[in-house]
């Protein structure tokens, strides 16, 4: 469970070669290889999962035929505990363990984390069960050099996940397990506190609560190591010596423990030799737990060459050689005063390289800094035998009165794990006394400043500090954003002094229903990262007045008693109708004159050129005129519709008040009479109604035009048809009851009977 050194150079590519030889041997084998692992379960999209298995493999004296080539889990319902699936995990990836330092390297142990993983679909309408799933894998022997446990060369191993349904409530439920329980490759000394950080981290933020649980055998054995699929729970758990249990399962002065909150593990071991130990991570949402991850591995205890703690003394005054005492004393910096402690560290072990840290107790931010180095080593050839170095509180600290605790640590490069030494300081201090900056403008901030339209605003800010801190001017609108009127506001330092520039060309944006803009002004300073601000207001008033321009014309007046009724203009076809119009506008606005038409209904428009009609507009300040004319043509009145030209005059102004005049056009059509259609004749031959004709139809008009005529008998026999407008139809020869149909180019129909008396 440990990096090797070694491995890096001719012993790692020998080992290697080794493993490859051995990984595919056919056959099960005891794996007296295994450290530990854990198993993880990891979301990727919809149903779509990533289940993995990290074991962690004795690359020293580990068997390399007993290295899988894949691992099946089996998963299970924990309600019922039926197989839901089982997975087979092919090997994916094959690493060394580092230690946490590599200068405590023993070439006896040495860790390589293995790890399995597959891709598998977890459907809703399959994995729904309230109670949740859990995932096993099954897999014999431990290391027999194990110390804690009864028979450890013939105790199994069994990985065990929970993980909770993927729908409630209805609802998709997506979860990943934590990922946690970093790599341990670190050993521990006899007699020495050792500690390792198992925390881990949950991609869905949800809570993680750990303990000690003792590690599971389950059913594999040395007969059948390698199980085709793991059976289901219950799972037995391993054996513990007599006087160990799981709230001691490593012995020492101070057995192993566990933060329920961080992962942290601790333990003063008191024996030599290795130790297996689990640790189980319960996740929590909304306080409900929905899974869980365990993992088994083992520490191995040493006997350790002895190792002196380091000591460190802290001297607050550069003239009293009396050091720092904790507990007692407490360092009040002020403005002025003494703002660095001397530190003087040392080490009673020969070669001993030091380092000091700081590790702030009840404050977070700005930190005291070392203005001298912080390492070096003491007792070796060369080397003093006591280390010095100093510490400096920047002005800006401030404890507002409170007391702020700092642990000066002072740590050697001993193995497994480094010794320390703390110095607790107390501290107060106070920022030195800050002035505001001033800032004045060139414009008045009491007397709006009056603008128009089109106006280019300019004036002046500038700024002064007192203590000579660095200045920035700053510009902002009172309920508007600045420079989305056009507002800019430039910089730039002169000597001692931030000067600004406001220039504002104002235009249409600046209208609106508030008639004073009020443009703040701030200058800050941000000594010790505070900021300090000076604000000055100049307000500007916009003046803006528009009278509505007047539009006059030739077209026929409105009525005076229907005023919504647009006036009518009707004429035949070939004539020609004129309409002038005059606009004109008392503020000197620039003045466009337009035409659009429509049909009566509204619903369409029309193309005036399309229709016969242009409009000639002479556009400018103060004045437009404009001259309409329509060409009555079978375009227009092929429209089959009045048709309506809206005339509209605006001026060029932030508001524009527009005048519009309507004129409704009509071509008359000269189908004036009442349609007359007979239903008698006598083919008698005395020239008198002896054929059936209908002179009296609608006269041909633009694209209504006579398409022709059928006669049917009262059988529905058809006995007569004729394009000719002019037709004459004689009869059949034989008196009776007939019925005609007459159709026009434009859909229009006239249907009838006739009789015919011989």
């Amino acid at each position: 469970m440990f990096f090797c050194l070694r491995s890096l150079g001719s012993v790692r590519s020998a080992f290697l070669l080794f493993l490859a030889g051995w990984l595919f041997l056919a056959g099960p084998a005891r794996a007296t290889h295994i450290v530990g692992g854990e198993m993880e379960l990891v979301h990727n999209s919809g149903d779509s999962y990533t289940l993995l298995v990290n074991l962690y493999f004795d690359a020293v004296n580990g068997s390399p035929s007993a290295l899988d080539a894949d691992l099946t889990a089996s998963i299970f319902e924990k309600s019922t505990n039926n197989r839901m699936m089982n997975v087979v995990l092919p090997l994916a990836n094959n690493f060394f363990v580092n230690y946490t330092n590599p200068a405590c390297t023993k070439p006896t142990l040495s860790t390589r984390k293995l790890v399995y993983s597959k891709l598998i679909n977890l459907s809703a309408g399959t994995y729904n069960s309230a109670q949740g799933y859990y995932v096993a894998v099954e897999r014999c022997c431990r290391n027999n050099t194990i110390s804690n446990i009864v028979s450890p060369g013939n105790a199994a191993q069994t990985f065990y996940l929970e993980f909770p349904a993927v729908v409630r409530r209805g609802q998709p439920f997506y979860n990943s397990t934590p990922r946690i329980f970093p790599p341990l490759a670190d050993y521990a000394c006899r007699n020495e506190l050792f500690y390792y950080d198992f925390g881990g981290v949950d991609a869905d933020g949800d809570s993680l609560v750990y303990d000690l649980v003792t590690p599971l055998n389950g059913n594999s054995d040395a007969n059948i190591p390698k199980p085709p699929v793991a059976a289901p729970a219950p799972y037995a758990p391993i054996t513990w010596n007599p006087g160990l249990s799981t709230l001691n399962q490593i012995p020492g002065t101070s057995t192993l423990r566990i933060n329920r909150a961080t992962g942290r593990l601790t333990v003063q071991p008191s024996d030599q030799g290795l130790f297996v130990f689990g640790v189980r991570c319960s996740e929590y949402r909304k306080g409900e737990k929905i899974g869980e991850a365990r993992r088994d591995f083992q520490l191995m205890v040493l006997n350790c060459p002895i190792n002196t703690r380091p000591n460190l003394v802290v001297l607050p005054s550069p003239t009293d050689p009396a050091p720092y005492q904790p507990g007692r004393d407490v360092l009040n910096i002020v403005p002025g005063g003494n703002r660095c402690v001397r530190l003087r560290f040392t080490d009673a072990d020969p070669n001993s390289r030091l380092t000091l840290s700081l590790n702030p107790v009840n404050f977070s931010g700005l930190l005291p800094n070392f203005t001298t180095a912080t390492t070096g080593a003491v007792r070796s050839p060369g080397a003093p035998d006591t280390l010095t170095a100093t510490l400096c509180f920047p002005e800006c600290i401030d404890t507002n009165g409170r007391v702020f605790l700092l642990d000066v640590i002072v740590g050697d490069d001993g193995c497994s794990l480094p010794k320390r030494d703390t110095v607790r300081v107390a501290f107060t201090s106070v920022p030195p006394p800050n002035s505001p900056p001033t800032i004045v403008t060139t414009a008045s901030p009491t007397r709006p400043l009056p603008v128009r339209i089109g106006d280019l605003v300019t004036f002046d800010v500038t700024s002064t500090d007192p203590d000579d801190d660095p200045i920035q001017l700053e510009m902002t609108g009172q309920g508007f954003n600045a420079a989305n009127l056009g507002a800019t506001f430039s910089q730039g330092t002169v000597g001692n002094q931030q000067r600004g520039r406001f220039t504002w060309r104002v235009d249409c944006r600046a209208v609106g229903p508030d008639s004073v803009l009020n443009f703040q002004f701030a200058a800050a300073t941000s000594p010790c990262n505070a900021r300090q601000a000076t604000t000055t207001v100049v307000p500007i008033v916009v003046r803006y007045a528009n009278r509505p321009p007047t539009l006059s014309s030739t077209l026929p007046p409105i009525s005076a008693t229907k005023p919504d009724e647009i006036p009518l203009v009707e004429l035949p076809l070939d004539r020609q109708y004129t309409a002038t119009f005059t606009g004109a506008d008392l503020d000197r606005d620039g003045l466009t004159l337009t035409a659009t038409g429509s049909l009566a209904d509204g619903k369409e428009g029309f193309d005036l050129a399309n229709a016969g009609m242009r409009f000639e507009a002479q556009n400018g300040t103060s004045v437009a005129s404009g001259t309409f004319r329509w060409d009555v043509s079978c375009a227009a009145a092929n429209l089959h519709r009045d048709l309506v030209v809206t005339f509209q005059l605006i001026d060029a102004t932030c508001k524009p008040l527009p005048q519009l005049q309507r004129v409704r056009l009509r071509v008359k059509s000269p189908d004036s009479l009442a349609v007359k259609l007979y239903n008698v004749i006598t083919p008698n031959r005395d020239g008198q109604n002896d054929e059936f004709r209908l002179p009296d139809l609608p006269p041909n008009f633009c694209d209504s035009q006579f398409a022709g005529i059928k006669i049917f008998s009262r059988w529905g026999q058809q006995v007569y048809e004729s394009s000719d407008r002019g037709f004459r139809w004689p009869g059949q020869g034989s008196g009776g009851q007939y019925y005609y149909y007459v159709t026009y180019t434009d859909g229009r129909k006239y249907r009838g009977w006739l009789e015919v008396i011989p």
